[in-house]
C-alpha cells in the first residue's frame, strides 16, 4: 500500500508529466469516452456540435492529453477528435486504445490478435487524421492469445513508424513486467481512485519505474451508466471540500494528483461547466493532515 503522506506546495506539485521521456502533458487530461452515442458508448454523440465545442474548450484550458479508443462509439470518438481539433496544436497528445472489437452497444469482445490489432492501428490513424499515433495502448489482454503474441504485433507497428509509444489497460504487474521484455512499456491505464485502490500494487510498480500512470473511473464511475458517486461524496472528502469551498469530485481528483507524481487524469464528461470545474482542481492544495485523512478512506 501506498503510504505517500508527503503533499507539495501548490507551486512544488509538478503539474506535468514526461510520457516516454519526451511527450510532455498537462496531468489535469480530459478522458473523451462519453462523447459516445449511448446506451453503452455505442455510434455517433448525438449532439455533435455540442462535443465539439466541448473538446475546443478542453484545449482552451490547458488540457493537451485526451484518452479515446477504438472501441468508443465504435470508432466515432475518435472521429469526433479530429473534427473538432485537427489540425492539431503541437503539444497535444492523443492516446488511444485498440484490442476490443464491439459490434453492439451490448457487445464487448476482446481480440487482441496480430491481424485485429493491426486492422485497428490504420484504422485509428485514418479517423484520427495522424501519420503517427502519439500513444497506443492495449485495451486488454485477450484470453483466447497469448500475450506475448499480442505485445509482438504492437512492437512491429511501433517499428513500423504507426505507434511512438505504447502503453497497457487493465493489467497486472505480471503482465507489464512480461510486455516490457518486448518493448517499452510508457503508460498503464487501470482503475484506480480514493474509494477503489485494487491496482495500488499496478501504481506502485509504474510510480518506481517512471512509467504513467492513467486510471479510469478516478471519480468511481462505471463506464457503461451514467454518474460519478464521489462527485456526492460525505464524511472526510465532504468536510475538506467545505472548508475549501470546492465540490467533493474536486478534492477526489485533487487526491489523485497528490498521492503520486505519475498520476494523469482523464476525468470525463459533456458538460463544459463540469470541464471547467475539473479543471480548477489543479489549483487545489492538500495539506499532509488532509491528505492522511483521505488516505484512510481505503474501501475493501
Amino acid at each position: 500500500m501506498n503510504n505517500n503522506t508527503t503533499i507539495y506546495s501548490n507551486t512544488a506539485l509538478d503539474h506535468t508529466f514526461k510520457i516516454g521521456g519526451d511527450l510532455i502533458v498537462n496531468r489535469l487530461g480530459y478522458g473523451a469516452m462519453r462523447l459516445s452515442g449511448q446506451p453503452g458508448n455505442f455510434g455517433a454523440y448525438p449532439d455533435w456540435e455540442g462535443g465539439e465545442q466541448l473538446l475546443r474548450r478542453a484545449v482552451e484550458l490547458g488540457v493537451n492529453f485526451i484518452d479515446t479508443a477504438e472501441a468508443y462509439g465504435a470508432g466515432f470518438n475518435e472521429q469526433i477528435i479530429a473534427s473538432a481539433l485537427y489540425p492539431y496544436k503541437q503539444d497535444l497528445v492523443i492516446a488511444t486504445k485498440g484490442g476490443i472489437n464491439k459490434p453492439a452497444s451490448d457487445q464487448i469482445l476482446a481480440d487482441a490478435s496480430p491481424e485485429f490489432l493491426r486492422s485497428g492501428v490504420e484504422g485509428s490513424l485514418k479517423r484520427l487524421k495522424m501519420e503517427q499515433i502519439d500513444l497506443y495502448q492495449l485495451h486488454r489482454p485477450d484470453p483466447k492469445v497469448p500475450f506475448t503474441e499480442s505485445m509482438g504485433a504492437l512492437k512491429k507497428l511501433r517499428d513500423e513508424g504507426k505507434i511512438r509509444h505504447l502503453g497497457l489497460s487493465n493489467v497486472s504487474v505480471e503482465q507489464i513486467k512480461q510486455a516490457r521484455q518486448i518493448v517499452p512499456i510508457v503508460s498503464v491505464q487501470n482503475k484506480f481512485s480514493i474509494s477503489d485502490r485494487s491496482f495500488e500494487d499496478v501504481l506502485d510498480y509504474c510510480t518506481a519505474n517512471n512509467i504513467a500512470f492513467i486510471p479510469h473511473g478516478s471519480l468511481g464511475a462505471h463506464p457503461l451508466k451514467k454518474g460519478a458517486p464521489l462527485a456526492n461524496a460525505e464524511g472526510a472528502i465532504a468536510d475538506i471540500a467545505v472548508r475549501k469551498g470546492v465540490k467533493p469530485n474536486q478534492i477526489a481528483l485533487a487526491w489523485l494528483l497528490h498521492y503520486a507524481p505519475n498520476i494523469i487524469l482523464i476525468p470525463g464528461t459533456t458538460s463544459i461547466a463540469h470541464l471547467e470545474e475539473n479543471m480548477a482542481t489543479s489549483s487545489i492544495t492538500l495539506t499532509s493532515e488532509e491528505m492522511r485523512s483521505l488516505n484512510e478512506l481505503q474501501d475493501n
